[in-house]
């Protein structure tokens, strides 16, 4: 029988393992803000609450995860497990011949970071470099991109084109012929990418901030 306490330590693992705290996955899920809140775990007679399967749902929904997926953050005993996932600079992300057709590492030159949490075999990270990214993230973060996971308006994203240049915007918008990014600093412009621009576009599922 699953316990009270189970099901809502795995609401807070799912959101961080995405890049949210309780209450940014309740309003990424288009929930109340105070949906999660620990003061909602609890009636004022002190008797358990519960999320509704409906909020488990939108949750599930609003970061790409699987009802497996949950199961299996609900059921695990002990510390997550760890496995390694490639890191490369930021900077150096934008050099020829780290990424394949698919926007998939590869290559020389990428090393290894023991991480755990992470159920997605594609996915890999980047070390932020710089203050362009302020104040969202800093100089020396790590952010964890997903290659596979699905894309939604709204989800922080990393793009290349095919020039070269690698970028971490906000999916704004998508078209069938262009891409619309909004800034993360608000030093610098938005932009706006025809599809025949971008090389690959993957989204950020969490960061180190």
């Amino acid at each position: 029988m699953l316990s009270h306490e189970q099901i809502w330590s795995a609401i807070d693992a799912l959101a961080q393992r995405y890049g949210f705290t309780a209450s940014g996955l309740a309003r990424k899920a288009g929930l109340d803000a105070t949906t999660f809140n620990r003061s909602k775990r609890l009636g004022p007679d002190g008797r358990e609450r519960w999320p509704s399967t409906e909020s488990i749902a939108k949750i599930l929904a609003a970061t790409g995860a699987s009802l497996d997926e949950f199961i299996s953050v609900v059921t695990r005993r002990g510390p997550a497990p760890s496995r390694t996932i490639p890191l490369i600079g930021f900077a150096q992300a934008g050099s020829g011949g780290f990424f394949d057709d698919d926007g998939l590492p590869a290559g020389a030159g990428w090393e290894e970071v023991a991480f755990p949490g992470v159920t997605d075999e594609k996915a890999y990270a980047l070390e932020i470099a710089g203050d362009s990214m302020l104040p969202l993230y800093r100089d020396g973060d790590t952010i964890i991109v997903s290659p596979t996971a699905t894309v939604r308006r709204g989800d922080r994203v990393v793009v290349k084109t095919v020039e070269g240049e690698v970028l971490a915007k906000q999916l704004r918008r998508q078209t069938a012929k262009t891409v619309e990014l909004a800034s993360l600093n608000p030093e610098h412009p938005d932009r706006v990418l025809g599809l025949s621009e971008i090389a690959f576009m993957a989204r950020v599922i969490w960061a180190s901030q």
